[in-house]
């Protein structure tokens, strides 16, 4: 009997394996469109029936979307399943924002110690690039850009850290702490001094990188995120302060006739 159709099926789980392990190292990232078809089985060497075998492998898996007339998308689905839940927590539990920033603290220093040691030349070369749009962003004074370039920097040193589970948890976790990141920043921005402080603070990060100072990557990290925490105190104490002074000037009054 002709045994064809068992090949077939090796070659699409081969295939399906390998777009998997694209996904897993975030080569292909959540809501990026697969190239076209013809194109795609070109790439990997394999006829276009093998290519829609993976494929479907991918998407019963839930890691790849196919959307009528859309083509083929990485799903969230590494992240969001993290991240949604969590973001629910937040709101309803204040407290939690101490450990998230003390998981993000252990999370981020590690990333940096790692991608100091492990970082290839091309991973150096997309810390460059991205550390020198946040640098613009700064120099342009452009809060927006540098909420998008701060949170792809420090995803960047992730991915750098040739760590899977390091890079797609970053991710989670910045989809997580994304609204604090804009409101911590803004609140910086407002502070020109502590902005400056910021700043250097991704510099040290990233020479500590490009030096490979595992140890002295590590502090740097540590050190922003600490910056972070004590930040995000002083943004609520001054929010706790401006809501109690507008209470009294709303108030009764003072009783006089």
């Amino acid at each position: 009997m002709p045994r064809a159709r068992p090949t077939t099926l090796r070659l699409a789980d081969s295939v399906a394996a390998e777009l998997e392990k694209r996904i897993l190292e975030g080569s292909l990232k959540p809501g990026d469109r697969l190239p076209a078809e013809r194109v795609l089985a070109l790439d990997l060497g394999v006829s276009r029936p093998c290519l829609r075998e993976a494929l479907q492998k991918l998407v019963s898996k839930g890691l790849l979307s196919t959307r009528h007339g859309g083509g083929t998308h990485v799903t969230d689905r590494l992240e969001a399943h993290f991240a949604d839940p969590w973001q629910d927590m937040l709101k309803d539990h204040p407290l939690l924002h101490r450990d998230l920033l003390e998981f993000r603290q252990m999370l981020e220093s590690q990333a940096a110690a790692l991608a100091a040691d492990r970082a290839t030349d091309a991973d150096l070369t997309r810390l460059d690039a991205v550390h020198a749009t946040l640098e613009a962003t700064y120099n342009n004074d452009d809060l927006t850009a540098s909420i998008d370039a701060d949170v792809a920097f420090h995803q960047v040193i992730a991915e750098a850290a040739h760590n899977v589970l390091i890079g797609h948890l970053t991710a989670s976790l910045m989809r997580v702490i994304h609204g604090h990141v804009a409101g911590n920043l803004e609140h910086l921005h407002a502070r020109p001094q502590r902005w400056n402080q910021l700043r250097s603070q991704h510099q040290a990060i990233w020479q500590a990188i490009r030096e490979r100072n595992p140890e002295g990557a590590a502090q740097a990290a540590r050190s922003h995120v600490e910056f972070v925490r004590q930040n995000i105190d002083d943004s609520a104490l001054a929010e706790q302060r401006r809501q109690s002074a507008l209470r009294r000037l709303s108030g009764p009054g003072d009783g006089a006739a």
